[in-house]
């Protein structure tokens, strides 16, 4: 017996020796390789051919180091700290409007003012084009240089000089710039059935508290059910998403852990308050773009049996990030962790491999574990939130996309201001709708103005007919490339007319958008959002809701078993 504890204090020894060992021999590589850093740059600072600048070498080198590391551990110079403040908070000081870039014209115009900030006050419009900010001439600029002009300290005032296209005219105006708070909940409002809906667009500073005077006044107004939307919404703040799920769940749950190197910087996030409202039905709409805490949200609700997920697979962001300061006002924002919700699974769906130079590795589905709900329902980790109805949404077109955003002719964007310049007024968001008149007008001018795209159909036949003649086959196939071509001739007027309906709705949102910006552009999209109609469909539908959240979507499931079974013969 005295030789059995000797030998474990002699391995206990050797490993604490091991592991110290490790420790000195990794800190003595970090000294003698922040001395090798630090010595180059001395050298190529006194014997570079060109002056060195300082910030941009050393920054670059920075860039370079966290590059080899997960996209999310990111590095604010003094000069870019604004950036990070305003992810936390959504908070930035400017005139409050998108600016984009017009294709036709090579100029910044200014795309969509915001409710009651400065750019709208002062009356800019959609499609104005910015000329100059305080006599500096804007129209060699790109989109960042001219966003930089228009920010700057709340208070502060600038002159302003833009050109209409609509009447031809330039206008120079003052404008104060304020403090912008981006609306985490741009709209919320009643559908019918005593159906409530909430968007929330990103987790800042007092989202959980505009979250609950939303709720509160959907029930108020006598929402019996509620969708929730996160569609699009990248995340943000971890203890915001706490708050926002214990509006529904009890006090004293626990909904996020966060591991890491470190266990003393682990946590446990709980409920902390009483809830609102632990039964009403609930469904949340998610997508490809939910990520971060917006999938703590859903998953939280998943895991719990809370609410129903519907739409797609989320994005898969499973890790945390930490601020810290530096020297000289310079931050870090590290990710320290990955987070794990109450089933005990983690979402990320990404794995960040450093090791000999470092790659990506996504994590195939067969490598995922199975872990429950608390009703006993199967979920599954490392691969974002998977929907327990999964509700694929409508697509664009391509002609709508080059429509929208890559028609070097911008007839839309044209189309538009005039519409603007001879409506001064439209009906509200939920009821304005182009007419057949307004419509052909527009289709006219997209077929005069030369508009063209590229149609994925016909790029695919050419490298289809290159590789062809490459083997040697095109000429015993030529008649058969000849009418297959010919079926597949660009006709911009037919194409217009196959996909009216999609176009027209682009344009009301558009014009919407302009009148009663965000928020009726939102409460106007969802009486044509298939996924939304699928979610109130669900909770007009008690016994299937229920049915649901008790078992799950057992055909998707027995589907994938199947699936599964056949990959394994």
């Amino acid at each position: 017996m005295k030789r059995l504890i000797w030998l474990a204090l002699l391995l206990c020894t050797l490993a604490t020796d091991a592991g110290a060992q490790k420790k000195k021999n990794h800190n003595l590589e970090v000294g003698k390789n922040l001395d090798i850093f630090n010595q180059l740059y001395k050298c190529l600072d006194l014997m570079y051919v060109d002056s060195l600048n300082p910030g941009e070498v050393i920054g670059n080198g920075i860039k370079g180091m966290l590059g080899s590391l997960d996209p999310y551990t990111t590095y604010y110079p003094e000069e870019k700290t604004k950036d990070l403040k305003m992810m936390i908070t959504g908070k930035y000081a400017g005139i409050g409007s998108i600016v984009r870039l017009n294709q036709k014209l090579k100029r910044i115009i200014i795309d969509e003012p915001y409710a009651g900030m400065p750019a709208a006050e002062a009356g800019l419009k959609k499609g104005d084009v910015i000329l100059s900010i305080d006599g500096d001439d804007m129209t060699t600029k790109n989109v960042s240089q001219v966003s930089e002009r228009l920010r700057g300290e709340a208070g502060t005032t600038f002159l302003l000089k833009v050109f209409r296209p609509s009447t031809q005219k330039e206008m120079s105006m003052k404008i104060t710039r304020k403090s912008i708070a981006m609306p985490n909940v741009p709209y919320y409002g009643m559908r019918d059935n005593g159906i409530g809906y909430i968007y929330l667009s990103e987790y800042t500073e007092g989202c959980a508290k505009n979250m609950r005077r939303a709720f509160i006044d959907l029930k108020k107004q006598g929402a019996t059910s509620l969708v929730l939307d996160l569609r699009g919404n990248g995340g943000g703040s971890l203890a915001e998403a706490v708050d926002i799920v214990n509006l529904w769940v009890p006090k004293g749950i626990t909904l996020v852990e966060t591991k890491g190197k470190l266990k003393r910087a682990n946590r446990e996030y709980k409920t902390t308050m009483e809830p609102i409202d632990t039964v009403m039905p609930m469904v949340v709409l998610v997508n490809g773009e939910t990520a971060s805490a917006s999938e703590i949200t859903a998953g939280s609700l998943q895991d719990l049996d809370r609410a129903i997920i519907l739409g797609t697979r989320t994005y898969g962001k499973g890790l945390v990030q930490t601020p810290f300061d530096l020297p000289y006002n310079s931050n870090v924002k590290v990710t320290t962790g990955k987070y794990y919700i109450p089933s005990g699974r983690c979402v990320q769906a990404i794995n960040y491999k450093h090791a000999g130079g470092g790659y990506t590795e996504r994590i195939p589905d067969s490598l995922t574990h199975v872990f429950h709900t608390r009703n006993g329902r199967e979920v599954r980790d490392g691969g974002g939130i998977m929907p327990d109805l999964e509700i694929k949404p409508d697509t664009l077109p391509n002609i709508a996309l080059y429509l929208d955003r890559m028609d070097s002719t911008e007839v839309m964007l044209d189309y538009e201001t005039d519409y603007m310049a001879a409506h001064p007024q439209i009906a509200s968001a939920a009821e304005f709708h182009l007419t057949d008149a307004d419509f052909e007008e527009f289709k006219q001018r997209v077929e005069k103005s030369g508009f063209n795209y590229d149609k994925v159909t016909a790029n695919a036949l050419d490298e289809l007919e290159k590789m062809a003649r490459f083997e040697g086959y095109y000429d015993d196939a030529k008649e058969e490339f000849e009418r297959l071509r010919a079926k597949l001739k660009h006709n911009v007027g037919r194409d217009l007319e196959r996909y009216r309906d999609v176009i027209i709705r682009m344009i009301e949102n558009d014009l919407v958008t302009a009148y009663h910006f965000q928020a009726g552009a939102i409460e106007a999209a969802l009486g044509h959002d298939s996924q939304m109609k699928e979610a109130e469909a669900l909770l007009a539908d008690g016994h299937r809701y229920a049915d649901l959240l008790k078992n799950g979507n057992r055909k998707t499931q027995e589907e994938k078993k199947q699936g599964d079974e056949g990959k394994k013969k």
